[in-house]
């Protein structure tokens, strides 16, 4: 998977492909943000969001590659976006921050955890040794799957309203 793009299969047996996100993706991303739950916005960016602004659309697309990484996950009929994980990442403390995104109206099929599946495995083929997300603490379903995965908790310092959630990668 030297280009990490591939088609992922989830526990439900729903098939979709995923690759890093392109330049030519803006739109895309701009459309698959206007079918996230306003809740999933607040918990994905840790603020009232009603709508994804282009700086942060750039933010995504326009990544380094040396401390940055987009991952979308496409419906294979159509290419619609139905899902976003990006990972951060500081070369020197070998540190990793990642955000999953989802539309609605795919939830509960696995591709979440398929694509945070993949991302572990990017990360530690890049040297990556610490994954963490940072969650609101209302966001239960975040916090089981990343438990799930082997993600331990732990309180997020200044802010009782969130949780660091980390995990040890060799």
């Amino acid at each position: 998977m030297n280009t990490w793009s591939s088609d992922l299969t989830t526990r439900t047996g729903y098939t979709f492909a995923v690759r890093k996100v392109q330049p030519a993706d803006g739109e895309a991303l701009a459309e698959f943000f206007r079918h996230v739950t306003p809740e999933d916005l607040r918990f994905r960016f840790l603020s009232t969001v009603k709508h994804v602004s282009q700086e942060r659309l750039d933010e995504m697309i326009n990544v380094d590659h040396h401390t940055k990484e987009s991952f979308i996950a496409l419906e294979r009929d159509t290419s619609t976006i139905i899902a976003v994980a990006m990972l951060g990442w500081d070369p020197v403390t070998s540190i990793g921050e990642v955000a999953v995104s989802i539309r609605k109206d795919h939830k509960g099929r696995g591709i979440s955890w398929e694509l945070l599946g993949l991302v572990i495995r990017f990360a530690e083929a890049n040297g990556i040794r610490t994954l963490q997300c940072v969650e609101d603490r209302a966001n239960a379903s975040a916090i089981r799957l990343e438990r799930e995965m082997g993600f331990k908790s732990r309180p997020y310092s200044g802010d009782s309203t969130l949780t660091v959630l980390e995990k040890a990668i060799a």
